[in-house]
């Protein structure tokens, strides 16, 4: 059930699939009903699917020089970061599809995770730890598989985003399953029918 009024949604999609993927139909239906009870809110939908660059030596050099100090070529490094940082601070509802491939996400959604999990920009190093600074947000997560159970032991997934996102100080997360369908395909009907819920 919703609480706060959404304003401005984060779609994200990971599957490499098009056609035919649960995860693409279930954020559709709930971004669409989110829009519904939030006729004004804005949304911004990025499909990290088709890849999103690697981290390498460079954009960590970047990353660690003060932004004052950054040279020309160092900033355009950042670029895509910088963008993809903006869209999750813009947004105050996170809706994010994915599917588990060989037991945990997608390596495009795990390239866009390490662009946006960025020091001084989504959490901060405090004498007490890391603290996360995109408070205040809402996050729903929504996972299919064909075998692999949302949960269990050989889900390195859910677990993962769950800690990740709160690591970034956002720890309203709601999970949906639509898991192990290649063994009860009926479970992606029950998985639409908890997503309709959601935003009832």
């Amino acid at each position: 059930m919703m609480s706060n009024p959404v304003t401005a949604i984060l779609q994200i999609n990971a599957s490499a699939r098009k056609a035919g993927s649960v995860t693409r139909e279930l954020t559709e239906t709930l971004v669409t009903r989110l829009l519904a009870k939030s006729r004004d809110a804005k949304v911004i939908s990025r499909d990290v699917s088709q890849g999103l660059p690697f981290l390498d030596e460079d954009w960590v050099g970047a990353n660690f020089t003060d932004t004052a100090d950054r040279s020309a070529e160092q900033r355009m490094k950042l670029a895509l970061s910088d963008t993809l940082v903006s869209e999750l601070k813009a947004a105050d509802t996170i809706v994010i599809g994915t599917p588990i491939y060989n037991f945990s996400v997608p390596a495009a959604l795990k390239a866009w995770i390490d662009l946006v999990a960025r020091a001084r920009e989504t959490f901060r190093y405090t004498e007490n730890g890391p603290e996360g600074l995109l408070k205040d947000k809402k996050a729903y997560v929504i996972v299919a598989s064909g075998g692999t159970k949302v949960g269990s032991e050989i889900d390195f997934a859910s677990n993962y985003l769950r800690h990740v996102l709160g690591f970034i100080g956002i720890s309203d997360v709601t999970f949906v399953a639509a898991d192990q369908l290649m063994m009860d395909p009926a479970k992606r009907e029950l998985a639409l029918a908890e997503t309709l819920q959601l935003a009832a």
